[in-house]
């Protein structure tokens, strides 16, 4: 049996494609409201292929309890809180897991680790908690790091097909590891040492990071000259070995908003390019605040009531508002448009969670003058027709109505 504890984004949807495959699995987690909703059948977030995933697992037996359960193998996908002033995470959700699990465990237990952690965090914080507990780690427990490597939107693909790493002290465990993710992965698992493991998936989303970052500045560099980025990177990326990504209003996300601080507060004295990118990306909203603030005296607009936000998630077709460069635009929108308040409209997000929030399309059009494109729903991509009329500034170069504004 395989007890994974935390059923959030990435426990709940690892849980259903271990049961889904032939494992036997009890989902755990502290919420006891959570643990009621699945229990029902429910899942707690929306996600392409989720519901049908749950459905075979419960034919398959999953369970679900608050409780953790007495077996061979944890997987722990618990949260780890990002401190935005310090660039670090709290261990502390990892770290209790790790206790909780040593009060059931049997000896030999593996104890698997997915959740987001900086490179470091199981040698500085979780083996202190292991070995003081009286555990020989080795022989009483098994430490493992296994990231995680999907994207909201589409989870349930990449769990299928991405390749994964297993980072073990011991090859033998980390191949025992390997053999229980091949009962669904079928993408390449590598088996390397935990401190790689850890390390690797940072890598990952800083390497993305920097290309957004330098797709961001070229869009800055363009807008300061009256040059069109979009169409220098088109003509840029027919050329073989040439890739560059498309601009936006910023990063969000749990990863690649996230990861690069990991590196940049291990090493400042190195990792200059990462803290150069993550800064251009943070500066995003702010720049995009600019940009409206330059669309409204352009076209004569000075009611900022009449503006709307279309977006609060941090990428199209989720409800996963982490990071999200929207949120970051309405915490410093008074130093660049005060006097006003935004209308926002975001269909994935059914929830109020910000003010004059709408949850009519219709209704919200209707009561503003200017749409402000932050995410490329494709609700948004269906019924573009709609914008007809309205001043647009496109910062997800989705729209081509005449007039467009864009970054």
């Amino acid at each position: 049996m395989i007890n994974i504890i935390g059923l959030g984004y990435i426990g709940l949807p690892t849980a259903l494609m271990f049961a889904s495959h032939g494992c036997e699995v009890v989902g755990t987690d502290y919420n006891p409201q959570l643990i009621a909703t699945l229990n029902a059948g429910h899942a707690s977030f929306e996600e392409k292929g989720l519901d049908e995933l749950f459905s075979e697992a419960l034919k398959c037996g999953i369970r679900f309890s608050t409780e953790y359960q007495k077996t061979n193998m944890y997987i722990v996908a618990v949260p780890t809180p990002y401190d935005k002033d310090s660039k670090k995470i709290d261990p502390s959700y990892v770290v209790n897991a790790v206790k909780s699990v040593m009060e059931v465990c049997p000896k030999g237990a593996v104890v698997v680790i997915e959740s987001t952690i900086s490179p470091g965090t199981i040698d500085k914080f979780v083996r202190p908690v292991v070995e003081e507990a009286g555990f020989v780690i080795g022989r009483d427990l098994h430490l493992v790091h296994a990231p995680e490597r999907i994207i909201p939107g589409n989870m349930v693909y990449e769990l299928l097909h991405n390749s994964r790493t297993i980072g073990a002290d011991e090859p033998e465990i980390g191949e025992q590891v390997k053999a229980a993710y091949a009962s669904f992965c079928q993408g390449e698992i590598v088996v390397t040492d935990i401190r790689t493991a850890e390390m690797t998936k940072v890598v990952e989303n800083t390497y993305r990071d920097i290309n957004i970052a330098f797709a961001n500045e070229l869009a800055k560099i363009c807008r300061s000259d009256n040059m069109d980025v979009y169409e220098i990177i088109r003509i840029a990326n027919k050329h073989p070995r040439v890739n560059i990504l498309s601009p936006g209003p910023g990063v969000g996300g749990h990863c690649i908003s996230v990861d690069p601080w990991f590196l940049v507060g291990d090493y400042p004295m190195l990792a200059k390019m990462i803290l150069c990118a993550r800064t251009t990306n943070d500066s995003m909203p702010e720049f995009v605040l600019g940009r409206i603030r330059d669309v409204m005296q352009q076209e004569g607009l000075t009611d900022l009531s009449r503006v709307g936000f279309y977006g609060l998630t941090y990428k199209e077709n989720v409800d996963d508002v982490r990071e999200s460069p929207t949120l970051q635009m309405l915490e410093s929108m008074d130093r660049h448009l005060a006097g006003g308040q935004v209308k926002v409209y975001d269909p994935w997000v059914t929830r109020d969670l910000v003010p004059n929030q709408y949850h009519d399309f219709d209704a919200f059009l209707s009561d503003v003058d200017m749409v402000v494109i932050l995410v490329g729903h494709s609700q948004l991509r269906e019924h573009m027709d709609k914008l007809k009329g309205k001043v647009v500034l496109d910062t997800r170069h989705i729209c081509f109505l005449p007039g467009t504004h864009r970054l």
